[in-house]
């Protein structure tokens, strides 16, 4: 973690919701954070990575829940260690998500999680029975940012989110695009994950000696890792997006315009989980679902726009990406 790092204040919000209602105990958990209550009054407001990470610690001794009271049940102190103990003796994502999905519902009551392979396509489906919508969007928005970041440190490299749908609406944040990808359907009445069926056969690379160093700083390092909105990542994602395609620079001009080298460019990126390639696939995608969302260019044009020669082979890119057709997601956004 990085002293620049930051963090969207609306996952402090959801972090503080038990104590909505108890604002002067919630005041000083912040104060003693290092981070000033009046954050809260001012939305699109970031706060430092080290105070969030301070204040997440602070919460789940405090709340003597590592679910933050999100569930009427929760987490009691130790649960996500012992969830992570059997994680890692699973020989590959696969099975490693099917045991995660089942040990987490051995602490929750009010969420349950399923997984569905569709051919090439892994769909990750939650249901809640909590009633208010605000308290049901941050658990449930907790519960998958621990499921998939975990995933992501079981098998050493960051997941390609291809879709993210929300029961409930909530405001867009910066960085969502890094967490939950560019393809967020938010108030859809759904909560789902998807993501190609592909990366269920890596194998878990953790250990006994890997989990010791990493539970000192789990789970809220993982979490912040995966939604750094002033990492390098984020620095190149958003380069690359104010820019055509044709304007891209190579690997070695942009490490260049960053102050590195390309070694040094190549193993921060990795850090975070991504590598040059991956950005600008994800910058391409970004583009084809904003395209398809807010304009009436036509298929042919997105297509241009993104990279590919032949609008075939944009329909078969985005097919893999969505297991629809481009048209078809226009057609069901355009429905609602």
């Amino acid at each position: 973690m990085r002293e620049n790092d930051t963090v969207a204040v609306y996952f402090v919000h959801s972090m503080l919701h038990a104590l909505r209602d108890q604002p002067q105990r919630a005041s000083a958990l912040l104060c003693e954070a290092g981070i000033d209550p009046a954050v809260l009054d001012t939305p699109g407001v970031r706060v430092p990575a080290s105070a969030f990470a301070r204040l997440w610690l602070m919460l789940i001794q405090n709340l003597d829940d590592e679910f933050f009271n999100l569930d009427s049940h929760g987490m009691p102190i130790g649960s996500f260690a012992l969830i992570c103990r059997g994680l890692i003796q699973e020989p590959n994502l696969g099975k490693a998500l099917r045991q995660c999905l089942s040990n987490f519902a051995l602490f929750l009551r009010d969420i349950r999680a399923t997984l569905t392979v569709k051919g090439a396509r892994v769909v990750v489906s939650v249901k809640s029975r909590i009633d208010d919508p605000l308290t049901r969007v941050y658990a449930e928005e907790t519960f998958l940012a621990l499921v998939i970041s975990l995933l992501c440190w079981l098998g050493g490299q960051r997941l390609v989110i291809d879709r993210m749908a929300l029961t409930d609406l909530r405001a867009r944040q910066d960085d969502d695009p890094l967490l939950w990808g560019p393809n967020l359907q938010l108030g859809v009445g759904i909560t789902e994950i998807e993501f190609a069926a592909d990366y269920l056969q890596l194998p878990v690379i953790q250990d006994l000696a890997g989990l010791k160093t990493f539970l000192r700083s789990a789970p809220q390092w993982l979490v912040i890792r995966y939604r750094n909105q002033n990492g390098q990542v984020a620095q190149v994602y958003r380069y690359l997006r104010e820019r055509e395609q044709g304007q891209w620079p190579t690997l070695v001009a942009m490490a260049e315009r960053q102050g590195l080298t390309p070694s040094s460019f190549r193993r921060q990126l990795e850090r975070e989980g991504r590598s040059y390639q991956q950005i600008k696939d994800e910058v391409r995608r970004a583009t084809a679902f904003e395209c398809l969302r807010e304009t009436d260019m036509s298929i042919a044009e997105i297509a241009e726009r993104t990279g590919f020669q032949e609008p075939s082979a944009f329909h078969r890119a985005f097919k893999k990406w969505t297991g629809e057709s481009p048209g078809g997601y226009r057609l069901r956004l355009a429905s609602r």
